[in-house]
């Protein structure tokens, strides 16, 4: 739903850029100024049935064995009622309101008062104090950037609590997995509620807000484009970071361990899921100034969508993997194991390579080698909403030159990956490629829209040169 996160079209801009006294469309830049019914029809169901969603999944896994028609098969032959699958749901626990809120509080000492010094040591990262893009209002926020470094810590501190320490087991995230849910919904809404109070009443950039009208699209999709609390706690790169995705990997070792604890060993599909998605959390942090120029932070507004979602949807519907091997120990043969590792390497170096070849290109403002060859761009320019003009290249050579969002392609090469790992015993694992579909379709048509009515003629000047979005010759 949100946190895993994509940068746009790639693009590099001139040092310099000069006023001409006009305005950009609005429309240009992040969530719509107005609203049509089909998106806030989205907008309700959304707010309707994905915590819905959420909770249906994992009741499945905990009263069916992850057999998603199970419930509703039970329901419609009268086997069973509604009632009684909710009476069987566990609440919501002093034990674990306990666990989630010193998570996030340690998340937020981490985030706040423990200045970055792995870029000190660590050579090609790029960390501490580092600058975000230009806003629409014309503002450019400051970021300390020291999420690996937070990641770092909070694992070595499990892996000695699981070795050395044992202060709690290390099963515990999954023993109380739906209560620590109910908690984690209570943090998403409360943060996404108070962030709308907040634009309304003591917004961080007025300049940046953006008002509907509309209650439910305003709640939905953010008011602040970058709303802080001080100078340094920043909501968006806080809550898509930490603490969901540091906790991604911290929830597979949970779910690792409780198949060890089970059944006495640990399965080669569960090690997979372990392995390839810590390198997606892994590269996430090694590359969190990068992210400072995503969709997330560059063109959305903070609002439920983000909020809930990097507190609920994310580490919940992402780790579905893991949670499925719990209850289904599956033991892939050689040759399918090493299919799986190769397609979710496959997937991450085209993912990574591709962003890389981007990075490099805006970089160098073009003067560099992509494949051997120096890259070819299409020139173009825009206007920002302070009136300035600005210029830019639309990368067309590399893997960019194959499609137009070719990242989001290895993106979901490595999604494939993580399912096929589970087998084909449940459909439970395969709704996390179905989703991360629709999203990345979705957002290659939200980012072209924008880009459309931001780059004019150049823009189908871009278009004609790189005719496809995610497969070539296919889409």
């Amino acid at each position: 739903m949100a946190a895993k996160s994509q940068p746009s079209t790639p693009k590099t801009k001139s040092p310099g850029s000069v006023s001409n006294g006009q305005t950009t469309s609005q429309g240009q830049w992040g969530r719509a100024w107005e609203v049509d019914w089909f998106s806030l029809a989205s907008v309700i169901f959304l707010l309707l049935f994905a915590p819905f969603i959420v909770y249906y999944f994992i009741m499945t896994c905990d009263q069916y064995s992850c057999a998603l028609t199970a419930p509703v098969v039970d329901i419609v032959t009268g086997r069973g009622r509604l009632s009684d699958i909710w009476a069987r749901t566990p609440s919501v626990t002093v034990k674990a309101a306990q666990v989630y809120a010193l998570w996030v509080t340690f998340q937020v000492l981490l985030y706040m008062w423990l200045p970055d010094f792995c870029h000190k040591f660590l050579p090609g990262y790029v960390g501490g104090i580092q600058e975000g893009a230009v806003t629409p209002a014309g503002v450019v926020n400051k970021y300390g950037i020291n999420g690996l470094q937070a990641w770092l810590i909070t694992h070595l501190l499990w892996f000695a609590n699981s070795h050395l320490l044992f202060w709690f087991s290390p099963t515990i995230i999954f023993d109380n997995w739906i209560p620590l849910l109910w908690c984690a919904n209570i943090l998403g809404y409360a943060v996404s509620t108070f962030a709308m109070i907040k634009g309304y009443f003591f917004p961080t950039s007025a300049q940046d807000c953006k008002f509907t009208g509309n209650f439910f699209y305003n709640y939905m999709m953010g008011i602040e484009f970058n709303p802080r609390i001080g100078k340094w706690f920043d909501f968006k790169l806080f809550f898509n970071g930490r603490p969901g995705i540091v906790a991604w990997t911290l929830i597979n070792l949970s779910f690792a361990a409780k198949q060890q604890e089970l059944y006495g060993h640990v399965t080669n599909s569960m090690v997979l899921v372990n392995v390839l998605q810590a390198i997606y959390v892994l590269d996430f942090f090694w590359n969190e100034t990068w992210y400072l120029k995503t969709m997330d932070i560059c063109h959305d507004h903070f609002g439920w969508y983000l909020g809930w979602g990097d507190c609920v949807w994310l580490p919940y519907l992402y780790t579905l993997q893991g949670l499925y091997l719990v209850y289904h120990p599956v033991q892939l043969s050689p040759a399918h194991a090493t299919g799986v590792l190769l397609l979710g390497l496959l997937g991450y170096y085209i993912f990574r390579m591709a962003n890389h070849q981007k990075d490099l290109f805006r970089r160098t403002d073009g003067r560099c080698l992509i494949w051997g060859r120096k890259p070819k761009a299409i020139e173009c320019s825009y206007v920002s909403a302070d009136g300035q003009k600005h210029h830019s290249k639309l990368l067309v050579s590399g893997f960019w030159g194959l499609a137009r969002h070719f990242n989001y392609t290895g993106d979901l090469m490595g999604s494939l990956a993580y399912c096929l790992a589970c087998g084909g015993g449940h459909l439970l694992p395969y709704f996390y490629i179905i989703y991360m579909a629709i999203l990345l379709i979705h957002r290659c048509l939200r980012d072209e829209h924008r880009c459309a009515s931001k780059y004019g003629k150049d823009w189908e000047r871009y278009i004609a040169a790189v005719p496809y979005r995610l497969l070539p010759g296919l889409f």
